[in-house]
């Protein structure tokens, strides 16, 4: 078992790679490589990374607890 500080600290990690890259993607599939997109990404990823890690502190705990069931 992961400590706590570890675990909340990988979190922060993981949404924030997560929020930027689902947002880069998502905004360059509906805007194509321009200055509009670069904007919208960034103006996005400051909205979703919050949301994304807060998610992640509920969405995480139930994942490790499916994965736990599954290979135990």
């Amino acid at each position: 078992m992961q400590k706590k500080q570890t675990l909340i600290i990988a979190q922060i990690f993981i949404s924030f790679m997560m929020a930027f890259l689902m947002t880069g993607i998502f905004s360059f599939i509906e805007l194509g490589l321009t200055k509009v997109w670069l904007y919208t990404w960034m103006k996005h990823f400051i909205t979703a990374w919050p949301i994304a890690f807060v998610l992640s502190i509920f969405v995480g705990n139930l994942g490790f607890k499916f994965a736990n069931r599954v290979t135990s």
